[in-house]
């Protein structure tokens, strides 16, 4: 996973996770930021078309704007299997919001990001169309040189923020943020001149860029991102579009906002693996791999390819695992139509190799694996793990190195 504008910051943070990415719905994260006194479009969720018409009735808005609510990007310009053309559509007739719902809900809508099929919606945010006069870009993220937070802005909003880096960095503006003053006033004001607020929309900006800080460390973000943040023609600052991203490390205390979790569009195997704490990454292939560590799992996968396969998936153990966790690693890995091969890699450190090949033997006679298994066991209690594995007496082949095992997963196959 890459965030997405830390070119801003003139690198690519690459950060792999132990669980996915938290999905949140746009009006999800429009009232986290609602709850936390930043100023957004007053807005609706409807389930169904009439109670979407009501909405549009109780918002008393010049102009409405419905929005499908999923989480792949480009729905302005979708198509619903219903034949209705666009995800987001504005009207100043509340009774069209009620037809358009209707259109929209329980409908599979497509757009680049989603699948061929597209994606079911069932949820739709009726909301307040207000016009913008000035779009900025204000984000907060964590950057690791600074040792915390980072305000990052640009007088440049609703475009891409990369490309504002790359043709204009005179127009990236940031300021640090010490963790233990939080943002100072002082800051503020810098931040929204320089994004080109002016008058008492300077103030204005300066307390919704502190609010936005507040929310920051409210919900134990990494990164909240407002663009555009804007300035409608009757003089108020808005937040119109935000992106949050959450520290993992802190469900523990963010249970509400976890829970708001939406794993509808996620690739089932993936959310099922993070359920153990097993990364879990689809790929096109069909040779199974089965790594601890990222870093061998990605060397797998690319060794793999060199000797003319093609890696299925990308999973890693990671260090403290457990014997059910390999079991269960399987049984995703076997759930794969595509696979033809299972190859486990793993180089035990941390890891204990009799405990894998436990796992191995279990999975193997209770799944009653029918695909070839290749196996490159090294490190810790490595002896006593191939001692397991040969005295199973299951049909599983064995490897010297990780090139050893790259060419008998690639020859299993060949041979079928």
């Amino acid at each position: 996973h890459t965030y997405k504008n830390s070119a801003v910051l003139g690198r690519t943070v690459l950060r792999v996770s132990p669980r996915r990415w938290l999905n949140l719905q746009e009006y999800q994260s429009k009232k986290l930021m609602q709850d936390s006194g930043v100023t957004v479009q007053h807005f609706f969720v409807a389930d169904t078309a009439s109670e979407a018409l009501e909405a549009a009735k109780r918002l008393k808005a010049k102009e409405i704007v419905l929005k499908a609510q999923i989480l792949a990007g480009g729905r302005g310009k979708g198509v619903f299997d219903s034949g209705l053309k666009g995800g987001v559509h504005l009207t100043k007739d509340p009774a069209v919001v009620g037809e358009l719902a209707g259109k929209m809900l329980g409908f599979n809508l497509t757009t680049k990001q989603t699948p061929k099929e597209g994606v079911k919606v069932k949820t739709v945010m009726v909301a307040e169309a207000l016009d913008i006069s000035t779009e900025t870009y204000f984000a907060i993220l964590m950057d690791r040189s600074c040792n915390g937070p980072v305000m990052v802005g640009s007088p440049q909003g609703g475009v891409d923020i990369e490309e504002v880096a790359a043709t204009t960095p005179e127009l990236i503006f940031k300021e640090v943020i010490d963790i233990f003053e939080g943002v100072r006033d002082d800051q503020a004001l810098r931040m929204a001149a320089n994004l080109g607020f002016k008058g008492p929309l300077e103030r204005q900006a300066a307390d919704q860029i502190k609010r936005l800080y507040d929310l920051f460390l409210k919900v134990d973000a990494t990164q909240v991102e407002v663009n555009p943040l804007g300035e409608t023609p009757e003089g108020q600052v808005v937040c119109f579009d935000a992106k949050i991203n959450f520290d993992d490390n802190a469900e523990f205390r963010q249970k509400a906002v976890f829970a708001m979790d939406d794993t509808a569009e996620s690739d089932p195997l993936e959310t099922e693996a993070a359920k153990y704490d097993l990364k879990y990454i689809g790929l096109d292939g069909n040779i199974a791999c089965f790594v601890n560590g990222a870093g061998l799992a990605m060397a797998t996968c690319d060794i793999i390819d060199l000797h003319g396969g093609k890696p299925a998936n990308f999973l890693d153990l990671g260090g403290g695992v457990k014997e059910n966790q390999v079991y269960v690693a399987f049984k995703l890995l076997t759930a794969d139509p595509k696979v033809e091969a299972i190859l486990v890699n793993i180089f035990g450190g941390i890891v204990n190799c009799a405990i894998i090949a436990n796992g191995i033997a279990k999975a193997c006679r209770e799944l009653e694996l029918k695909v070839p298994l290749v196996v490159r066991l090294e490190g810790t209690n490595v002896q006593e793990a191939k001692r397991i594995l040969s005295e199973s007496g299951l049909p599983i082949t064995s490897a010297s190195d990780l090139d050893d095992a790259a060419k008998k997963a690639v020859a299993a196959i060949a041979k079928k």
